[in-house]
């Protein structure tokens, strides 16, 4: 198995908010959408969730729900997409999106749609602050 190294592309379309359960966790850089990325630290050669071993998986799937709990109770959307698809980066990583009936790429995908908004400073500081605050809760 290699190491484990952020894709570059990752990186850039994003901010981190810190690490959970072997996972980075970063925020979309599009305020159009309730965005985050769960990245497991693995190798290059894990790209699927079906080759994790069974407590891998179970962590990471942890991890998924702690995240998806914490855009439905900060941003209260209509729906929650998660998806682990890996089309255009490889590497692997699941999406949490919250989706609003107000969002301009509903019914759409959200990968799929061409907006962007970039997140402000205070935005971004504003979330990760939130998020922090409800993890120590939780």
């Amino acid at each position: 198995m290699s190491e484990f190294e952020l894709h570059p592309r990752l990186a850039a379309g994003g901010f981190e908010m810190g690490r959970l359960a072997g996972c980075r966790l970063l925020l979309k850089n599009n305020a159009l959408f309730p965005w985050f990325l769960l990245v497991p630290e693995v190798g290059a050669d894990v790209e699927d969730l079906h080759q994790l071993d069974e407590a891998h998986y179970a962590e990471v799937m942890s991890a998924v729900r702690r995240v998806s709990l914490f855009v439905s109770t900060h941003f209260k959307p209509d729906k929650l997409n998660v998806g682990c698809i890996g089309n255009q980066v490889r590497q692997m990583h699941i999406h949490i999106v919250g989706r609003s009936l107000a969002d301009p790429a509903w019914p759409g995908t959200v990968w799929a749609f061409d907006g962007k908004k970039p997140w402000s400073p205070e935005e971004i500081e504003s979330i990760r602050a939130a998020w922090e605050a409800w993890n120590d809760a939780s």
